[in-house]
């Protein structure tokens, strides 16, 4: 049976990369709506409540607007946005952690953020499994490709060659803490330290333990290998090793991924460690996932239509 999507806020970065990875899908079928009706509120709420799956690629305040428009109990909503990643009555759509048959039966996700994808692919197994404790003031530092600062941002960075290193969310309070704090079972919101480098695409997130001074913190073996069970044969979190090097590298050329990769890595007297995840934050950090989320809604192999890269 074709299903049909109707993507609203299909024009930004997110939404392009989704109608690509769905391209040539026969399952479903997209509603489209020209660029003169995109702003038409007749239009969308038409649209909106036509389609059998809706994903909201909108800044936070027009993702509720469009939510409210669906006057029907039939239409199954995936939003990217921010707007309900903490929400009551919304599934969080990250399966590997809360469960695929939590986001096959939800008829409301919100995807994760993509920062909050690598700190919580990371944490959220350790402390559930009272590996890492829950009381402890993490620490998050994270960089990324432009690319998920949306069109301003973009042509910012492509304008000015010069830009280096774009340190924000000074004042701390980013916006992806609460739901880094909530899907952890965290009791301290994390401090989120994000950076934007000069990459088009690209992101790695790092969580620095110093074991030796943290109660109830297991050696860094016992959380590799906890990680590794955790996530089991998935085809979409993967366990890395040790560079040969000593050195881990993002590349302006890396190919497009919706994988994410986890590693450990610690000292020799193994009372420090730093948890690294490393994706593409237009994959499994944004689009990647709405299509991933899509494929369990829609009772589809949960890879359909995603860039694997071998490993």
């Amino acid at each position: 049976m074709v299903q049909s999507i109707f993507i609203d806020g299909a024009a930004g970065t997110t939404g392009l990369e989704i109608a690509e990875r769905l391209a040539g899908r026969r399952e479903f079928a997209l509603i489209a709506l020209d660029a003169a009706r995109r702003k038409d509120a007749a239009a969308r709420r038409e649209a909106l409540n036509d389609a059998d799956f809706v994903i909201l690629c909108l800044p936070d305040d027009a993702a509720r607007e469009a939510v409210a428009m669906i006057d029907n109990d039939r239409t199954r909503v995936i939003d990217a946005s921010t707007a309900h990643r903490v929400a009551p009555g919304w599934t969080y759509g990250f399966p590997e952690v809360v469960g695929h048959d939590a986001v096959a039966a939800a008829a409301r996700v919100s995807n994760p953020g993509c920062y909050s994808t690598g700190f919580i692919a990371l944490v959220a197994p350790l402390v559930r499994a009272g590996l890492l404790p829950a009381d402890w003031p993490y620490i998050c530092h994270a960089v990324s490709g432009y690319s998920g600062g949306g069109k301003a941002l973009i042509e910012r960075f492509e304008g000015d060659r010069d830009i280096a290193w774009r340190g924000y969310a000074l004042a701390l309070g980013h916006k992806h803490v609460p739901e880094m704090q909530m899907h952890c079972g965290l009791s301290v919101a994390p401090l989120f330290s994000p950076a934007v480098i000069p990459a088009h695409r690209g992101m790695v997130v790092e969580v620095p333990l110093p074991l030796g001074a943290m109660p109830r913190a297991a050696a860094p073996d016992a959380l590799r290998a906890a990680l590794a069970d955790f996530y089991g044969a998935s085809p979409i979190v993967a366990m890395g090793d040790m560079p040969a090097d000593g050195e881990m590298l993002l590349r302006a050329s890396d190919a497009r991924d919706d994988r994410i990769e986890l590693f450990v890595f610690s000292n020799a007297d193994a009372d420090q460690a730093r948890l690294v995840a490393r994706l593409d934050n237009l994959g499994k950090g944004a689009s990647g996932a709405c299509v991933q989320n899509l494929n369990i809604m829609a009772g589809l192999p949960e890879t359909a239509g995603l860039r694997i890269q071998a490993q």
